[in-house]
């Protein structure tokens, strides 16, 4: 079973169609980098996964569960579909982490509180997320931060804190739409560092980056989207030193 499965995703915007079509698998433990063009479609990819965007039709599975969706009987030889209530749904996202561009922390709680909000609001008691904060915390190299405020932190270090909080929910999928896009240049390794150790522990990644240099070392798949459809998919190998399709050689010549 793939951990990530999709299947003719489309969707549009004011008539404008971002994604035309959209075939995928990423198996378990794998880590996929989505490469491409601004507007190709890959942010909106992300966001259909978790259902932060609502397809126009396909679907998305993650480890065999529909997402967003439930399963309503046939009609003239077709699956019917019923869009899930939304406490449903962000029960679905909690198994499906992403880490955004910006880092998306709540100001007025300290790192720690941050780390605990969600998983507390899961029923996990609050002693066992604090101590799971703590542990998440030293795994991205921010021990002892616990009573900082993000405006205390680095752009580095809260993208950090914004990983470490989506761990905290122990997802089974992980998206990361480009998350290093934010931060100035000395900082980008720190974080791109945490998700290397993140791809080495086996975790299943779709990562949307511009970072060649670190899709060619970590992808065990890379994909290449343009105009809203995924144009060549392989091994960093074969993509890199001798992609197939002009359009993917055109874009990597570029972004050199």
């Amino acid at each position: 079973m793939s951990a990530v499965e999709i299947r003719g995703l489309t969707k549009s915007f004011a008539g404008r169609e971002v994604l035309r079509g959209v075939d995928l698998d990423v198996a378990p433990g794998e880590v996929a980098i989505v490469l491409g063009p601004s507007g190709s479609g890959k942010s909106t990819l992300l966001r259909c996964i978790n259902h932060l965007e609502r397809p126009d039709s396909g679907y998305v599975r993650v480890h065999g569960e529909l997402i967003g969706y439930r399963e309503a009987g046939t009609r003239h030889g077709a699956t019917v579909l019923r869009e899930l209530h939304p406490r449903d749904v962000a029960r679905q996202r909690g198994r499906i982490g992403m880490v955004f561009q910006q880092f998306n922390l709540f100001p007025h709680f300290t790192v720690l509180q941050n780390l605990t909000e969600g998983p507390v609001a899961a029923g996990v008691p609050a002693p066992e997320a604090a101590a799971r904060a703590r542990e998440l915390l030293a795994r991205v190299g921010l021990a002892g931060r616990e009573d900082s405020y993000p405006s205390q932190l680095s752009g580095g270090q809260q993208q950090r804190v914004a990983i470490a909080r989506t761990l905290a929910l122990r997802p089974d999928v992980i998206l990361f739409d480009e998350p290093t896009s934010a931060l100035d240049p000395e900082l980008v390794g720190e974080v791109l560092a945490v998700i290397r150790d993140l791809a080495e522990s086996g975790m299943t990644l779709v990562v949307v980056t511009h970072e060649i240099g670190f899709a060619r070392d970590v992808a065990d798949t890379v994909i290449f989207m343009d105009d809203g459809r995924i144009i060549e998919t392989g091994p960093p190998g074969e993509i890199f030193a001798d992609a197939r399709h002009a359009r993917t050689r055109e874009f990597l010549a570029a972004v050199r």
